[in-house]
């Protein structure tokens, strides 16, 4: 009885089962590749950022110096600051509230993006690592009831006669369980690891704030 031999030989719902878990599989485990990826490039780009940032460059030559279209992290969310900052100190009359809440609202806006990149795809994961196993013992379930429906046209029961259905049934367990222990594992470190990189980006968007609200304090003691 090989595992191939038990799958082909399983009833035509234990087999949707199968395959169904199996594309649940193959789509969690791209999900969890892209996921690393992405999040591995989001903390390189925002170390380098931060870096730049805070190596005393004009914030000026910081804006002229990225790409609007291209920007990420913590990139996105001080163009998004500063873009509405410099808007609104050209305007004759804005008060430095209104300056300040402004290049505020438009980094809340920037931080709800990213934070929608961040978790891209978390909720499938999680989906994925909680009902698997549901899925896989309802094909068990089923096979093993056409297992037992099948012994009643049998004289005598065997362990021969049961050990197929029951093997064929067990294996929607075994892959609904190597469809969901990939995905939970994958969702906690990705979850935790979204989390302290919007904690970052959090952290960055109140230091950018406050540099922000000296800036239009200085020119209004100057002026």
């Amino acid at each position: 009885m090989s595992i191939w031999s038990l799958v082909a030989e399983a009833s035509l719902l234990v087999q949707f089962v199968m395959l169904l878990l199996f594309l649940a599989s193959v789509i969690s485990w791209v999900m969890i590749v892209q996921r690393g990826l992405y999040l591995r490039k989001a903390r390189t780009l925002f170390h380098g950022f931060e870096r730049q940032f805070w190596s005393g460059i004009d914030l000026n030559q910081l804006y002229r110096q990225g790409n609007g279209k291209t920007a990420e992290g913590a990139e996105n969310i001080f163009r998004a600051g500063f873009k509405e900052f410099t808007r609104l100190r050209q305007q004759s009359g804005a008060s430095s509230e209104a300056v300040m809440e402004g290049s505020q609202r438009a980094m809340r806006v920037a931080l709800s993006r990213e934070e929608e990149k961040l978790e891209q795809h978390l909720p499938f994961l999680a989906s994925v690592a909680s009902v698997s196993p549901y899925i896989g013992l309802f094909g068990t379930v089923w096979g093993i009831m056409n297992s037992f429906r099948g012994l009643a046209n049998v004289h005598q029961a065997t362990l021969a006669t049961v050990a197929p259905g029951i093997a064929e049934a067990l294996v929607a367990t075994a892959m609904g369980l190597f469809a969901a222990i990939p995905a939970v594992l994958a969702y906690n470190r990705y979850s935790a690891r979204a989390e302290a990189m919007l904690s970052y980006y959090h952290t960055f968007a109140e230091e950018f704030s406050a540099i922000l609200h000296r800036q239009v304090h200085s020119k209004q003691v100057s002026s």
